[in-house]
């Protein structure tokens, strides 16, 4: 991606500020401080150091939504107390739950990209610099020491990459499902006006012949395809944000080429289609957005469903809506359920540009079922 190493440097990822890891995580930070505070017998400045270390449970928890202040906190505070231990000649603080450090440095490089990641490293550095100054632990023990930091921030660089690249990629899937609107959209227009067009020269012809009834009815059927095609327009260009490229023409696709899509069938794999209610008279825009969401459900079906034998596909047509159900009884009922496939995210784009809904998940007993319901939207007259 030729933007991912400027999203790396510049973005700010915002997560939830206290989410059930954070929670986990802080209360097993706590815990190991009560225990030292308890059992320990060579814990120096006791009080202080558990103090210091409920310090270090709280910047577990509030690490992802202030990952600069809590890693200050951290190493500012060993470094603080070091210098102190020294000045007072005393033993230095050393406290088991400081492994916490490690997991703020993580999350100061996942979460922060820009300056706040160089504040903070070099926060780090020169904490390390005091602590070792200080409390020299020997060669390898210090090299060791610094070889944990540094993994701790390249995986957490390594993670907002992934992320970053990630979002990156559904950005394009949404974009590339835009523009097959927008191809969708200049053929529907195209027709529209082509019909306008050759009904305004019957009429302008029929008018010259004096044949008034004949050019009213023309009249009547350019007004009827005029609404129908600013109807389509609203319905699409309405949302449709990017126009880098030039549509061009493509076939559409209606819900009566669902029933071809039979043919991919196999005997290990068997396609079953019902097609029910009224589904006549619906907007192009909504019969190509069954097909793709169909064809989408299908292929991720075929491609990921295990031990499948049968995929379910439903098209009914109500009223008002279109309902549309793509089911399979495959033994994996979670098929990227933490990140779905980019497939996926364009087909609930193109569903929400149309004013519909678009869920997908595992079944109560097996398998895997995408459920769309999209607006009629303009009925043909």
């Amino acid at each position: 991606m030729p933007n991912a190493a400027t999203s790396l440097w510049d973005a700010v990822r915002h997560a939830p500020p206290y989410g059930r890891r954070d929670w986990a995580l802080a209360a097993i930070v706590m815990a190991g401080v009560v225990l030292e505070g308890v059992l320990r017998q060579d814990l120096a400045w006791r009080p202080v150091a558990v103090v210091f270390g409920c310090g270090l449970a709280f910047a577990t928890l509030v690490r992802r939504a202030h990952p600069l202040a809590a890693v200050a906190f951290a190493f500012g505070g060993f470094a603080t107390l070091d210098v102190a231990a020294l000045v007072a000649g005393a033993e230095p603080v050393a406290l088991y739950s400081g492994w916490t450090v490690l997991v703020l440095v993580y999350s100061l490089l996942r979460w922060r990209g820009d300056r706040d990641a160089v504040i903070g490293l070099a926060v780090v550095a020169l904490a390390i610099t005091v602590i070792v100054g200080i409390d020299f632990p020997g060669i390898a023990e210090t090299i060791a020491g610094a070889a944990l930091v540094l993994l701790a921030a390249a995986l957490g660089v390594s993670s907002r990459y992934r992320a970053t690249v990630r979002e990156q990629r559904i950005e394009q899937a949404k974009l590339q499902e835009r523009e097959e609107l927008a191809r969708e959209l200049h053929d529907t227009v195209a027709h529209h006006v082509s019909a306008i067009a050759i009904q305004a020269q019957a009429g302008l012809f029929l008018a010259r012949s004096s044949s008034l009834s004949g050019a009213t009815e023309a009249l009547e059927i350019i007004n009827r395809e005029a609404a129908r095609t600013l109807a389509e327009m609203r319905t699409m260009v309405s949302a449709l944000r990017d126009r880098r490229r030039q549509p061009a023409t493509a076939p559409q696709r209606r819900i009566a080429d669902i029933e071809h899509l039979v043919t991919g069938s196999t005997d290990a794999l068997r396609i079953g289609v019902r097609l029910s209610g009224d589904l006549t008279n619906l907007s192009p825009a909504v019969e190509g957005a069954v097909y793709r969401v169909t064809q989408e459900s299908i292929t991720n079906a075929t491609r990921h469903a295990q031990q499948a034998t049968r995929v379910e596909v439903e098209v009914t047509g109500g009223a008002t809506e279109v309902r549309l159900t793509v089911s399979d009884d495959g033994a994996r009922t979670t098929p990227g359920a933490d990140q779905p496939g980019f497939g996926l995210v364009g087909m609930t784009e193109r569903v929400t540009l149309l004013g519909g809904t678009l869920t997908a998940g595992p079944n109560p007993d097996r398998g895997w079922s995408v459920r769309a319901v999209l607006p009629r939207g303009v009925a043909a007259p």
